[in-house]
């Protein structure tokens, strides 16, 4: 890349903005909310949570959304992602629709257009009504079609008001975080389980995009992964080879059904070579093909790296992804201590290259991006944080994305994460991720000075770079 200082445009109409969902930042609200699998987590293990803090406040956006919104503006926001909260709209996952929530998010949304903001709005974000969880989540069939039945009220009460859809964030993380890594509720250990949920999920996003075209809405309709570059340790053929699994368990297995219709051979061969199939029927199949999504959403934050095994798998232990491969880390990498993520900007232009090649040059955004610092009070300078680093973070990003868009990648938007520091799983707010800093116990919001630099950017659609920040 060319490192002279030069002022880097970007397409007319570029959406800025940022993301977060609806349990990290709404707070409990009055409507009648119905608990959610958090609760169901916060009940049984309240140790797992950072300084017990769940989420029954986080940052409040339920009664300061007015203001929330004009913080907005004033950190250069034309588009925001926020989630609408299944257990707030149907407070037991199906049966009445709440009038109160169909009213909280009417006035929400109607606010934002109001300002210029396009909503941008999630329609799952790791946030299961207990009433569902107690069937079994997404492995229960019954779930994914009141998941579909909550999707086409949202269609039908906020239509006129939101500008894209998305039916997931990151449905990968359920699997790895309930099924797999023991992160999230229900926290068991069983991948053929997680691969049905995985399965469900794809059935339930396509069910729900062939709900919205009945609806002739004038937005798009998409889906929003979490999607990691995946580079070997060496062009050795093992290391080549545990790659492409590496890449096939995490990136193609979500990637290939949402935008192809179809899964990857080598993917549905593996699984069946450790009887890890899902339940389906060909109707499933015929369903997933016929409703693939118009947009996407592309979470950047890490590569990932593996090379090939370097000892022999246990055979009576849990089947796992990484049966097939090592993690692998890179000497002298540029590393975020505080997230525990390596920090690889290129990445994020070989992942929309790879969009661009294999996947038809979808129209795509980089719908996450951002970095998490731990006791950012350090960088309070005149009651600001003085987060320079997020500012060199995002401009070391952002100049590969720019570079990706010059060589014809069809990328329409950077959302950051996120607007106010907000609650994150199980994490609560160890690391601190926004535009905008939150005093939790007085709920005082303070614009950074990355949110200053958010609007300049937003304001001129691009900025001056002068070269690599990389002072972490």
């Amino acid at each position: 890349m060319d490192m002279q200082p030069r002022f880097l445009a970007f397409p007319q109409g570029f959406w800025w903005g940022s993301a977060w969902s609806a349990e990290q930042a709404e707070g409990r609200g009055n409507t009648g909310k119905g608990r959610t699998q958090w609760d169901m987590s916060w009940d049984r293990d309240p140790h797992r949570f950072y300084h017990g803090v769940n989420t029954d406040i986080t940052t409040d956006f339920f009664h300061r959304y007015r203001d929330d919104i004009q913080l907005m503006k004033q950190t250069g926001h034309n588009s925001f992602r926020l989630s609408i909260s299944w257990a707030r709209l149907f407070p037991q996952g199906d049966g009445e629709i709440s009038p109160a929530a169909v009213a909280f998010y009417r006035d929400m949304l109607q606010e934002m257009n109001a300002n210029g903001i396009k909503p941008f709005a999630n329609l799952y974000h790791f946030d299961m009504p207990e009433a569902m969880m107690l069937k079994g989540g997404w492995e229960n069939r019954e779930v994914v079609a009141a998941y579909v039945n909550f999707c086409d009220a949202c269609f039908r009460e906020f239509g006129d008001l939101v500008f894209h859809w998305f039916t997931f964030n990151e449905p990968l993380g359920p699997v790895l975080g309930g099924y797999m890594e023991d992160f999230h509720y229900p926290n068991v250990i069983d991948f053929k389980r997680g691969v049905q949920v995985g399965f469900h999920t794809l059935l339930a996003s396509a069910l729900a995009i062939k709900a919205f075209k009945t609806h002739q809405l004038p937005g798009k309709i998409g889906i929003i992964l979490n999607l990691s570059p995946t580079y070997p340790r060496s062009e050795h053929p093992a290391d080549v080879q545990a790659a492409k699994y590496a890449d096939l368990f995490y990136n193609r297995s979500f990637l290939d059904p949402a935008v192809k219709g179809t899964f990857p051979p080598e993917l549905v061969d593996t699984l069946r070579r450790h009887d890890l199939m899902p339940q389906y029927t060909e109707q499933d199949l015929q369903d997933i093909r016929d409703n693939r999504v118009q947009i996407l959403g592309l979470n950047y934050y890490e590569p990932r790296r593996v090379k090939a095994r370097a000892s022999a798998v246990n055979p009576d232990a849990p089947f796992m992804p990484d049966w097939y491969f090592d993690s692998y880390v890179m000497p002298g990498r540029k590393f975020n201590p505080h997230r525990g993520w390596e920090i690889y900007e290129k990445g994020i232009y070989d992942l929309c290259v790879d969009i661009r090649d294999n996947y038809g040059n979808i129209e795509a955004f980089i719908s996450e991006s951002g970095m998490g610092v731990a006791n950012e009070e350090r960088f309070i300078r005149e009651g600001q944080v003085q987060d320079v680093y997020r500012i060199g973070f995002i401009q070391n990003h952002l100049a590969y994305l720019h570079q990706a868009i010059q060589e014809g990648c069809n990328i329409k938007g950077y959302h950051l994460w996120t607007f106010i520091d907000c609650w994150s799983w199980i994490n609560a707010y160890k690391n601190r991720y926004g535009l905008v800093s939150l005093d939790l116990a007085t709920q005082q919001r303070t614009v950074k000075k990355s949110g200053e630099f958010y609007k300049a950017l937003s304001d001129e659609n691009g900025f001056y770079f002068n070269g690599l920040y990389v002072d972490f």
